[in-house]
């Protein structure tokens, strides 16, 4: 893509996109030019509707892998190369949407037990206790702990918002015996290098590690972490509109998809089956 692919950088750099957004719209438009055996200038209407029947019928992506192929390829044509196109022919994909994977509060315990290394262990700790995304608690400074007000800072989180959630003092004193081992000076969870924080797939090995010694059979990721702190605070009664500045969401409605993960809620359902008396018990039946 060459000259493109640089101006397509700097117009998501203007926009504010995260990094990890520009690589996979990087990513997505190579793929269809690859695809498309063409350069972008090239590129007609009918070659993307025939791209995105080869991503979801060949390559089998997620619905939400396939969206943000959509995003890329609408971002490229309206903000790098503009192309007399109606943007709606391009499509997003309403496949169905999946709950996501929510732990139970003994199974956050089990994997956290499950590690004996102690920075392991905190900052998984860390990234349950304030429901942390994963480049959220990558990016931990260590003056981001202030123990007097007991709070925890996020810096630049998703959307370039900054926020502040709660420390509780468990972690805090977890955070203070980590500190005492290792000593962090800028990042509180460093890498290899002091000077860089801790890489991505180091803290998801990390996670799986912990899933696997834990003797987890969820099909879950170190994300489902942020999944359970938000369902749980929910279960203890925390407001949704609390819950959306804790959690650091733009819209309410991206919120309020953990009411239905909450059993809380669940259990205050009536059963109707059960209220219908002995009538249905399998002494009973023909």
């Amino acid at each position: 893509m060459g000259q493109l692919a640089d101006r397509m950088v700097e117009e998501m750099e203007i926009r504010g996109l995260s990094e990890n957004t520009r690589e996979a719209y990087l990513g997505a438009m190579r793929s269809l030019v690859k695809f498309c055996g063409c350069s972008p200038g090239k590129i007609q209407q009918e070659d993307v509707r025939r791209y995105q029947l080869y991503v979801l019928r060949d390559r089998g992506l997620s619905a939400s892998t396939l969206n943000q192929h959509v995003s890329a390829i609408r971002f490229f044509f309206h903000r790098v190369l503009p192309r007399p196109w109606a943007l709606e022919e391009v499509p997003h994909y309403k496949g169905g949407q999946l709950l996501p994977e929510v732990l139970s509060r003994q199974e956050v315990l089990a994997l956290l037990g499950a590690l004996s290394n102690l920075k392991h262990r905190t900052i998984l700790a860390t990234v349950y206790s304030a429901g942390l995304r994963l480049n959220e608690a990558r990016h931990l400074l260590v003056e981001d702990i202030d123990s007097d007000r007991m709070s925890l800072r996020i810096h630049q989180g998703k959307g370039k918002k900054d926020r502040n959630v709660k420390l509780s003092r468990k972690l805090l004193d977890l955070l203070r015996e980590y500190w005492l081992q290792g000593q962090p000076r800028t990042w509180l969870f460093p890498g290899d290098k002091p000077e860089e924080p801790l890489c991505e797939s180091s803290l998801q090995r990390i996670f799986h590690q912990a899933r696997a010694k834990s003797g987890l059979k969820k099909k879950c990721s170190l994300h489902s972490l942020r999944h359970s702190y938000a369902t749980h605070l929910l279960e203890s009664g925390v407001n949704l509109v609390v819950l959306q500045r804790l959690l650091g969401h733009k819209s309410l409605q991206t919120t309020a998809r953990y009411l239905h993960l909450s059993q809380a809620d669940l259990e205050k359902v009536p059963s109707l089956l059960d209220d219908l008396g002995d009538a249905v018990t399998p002494e009973l039946l023909p």
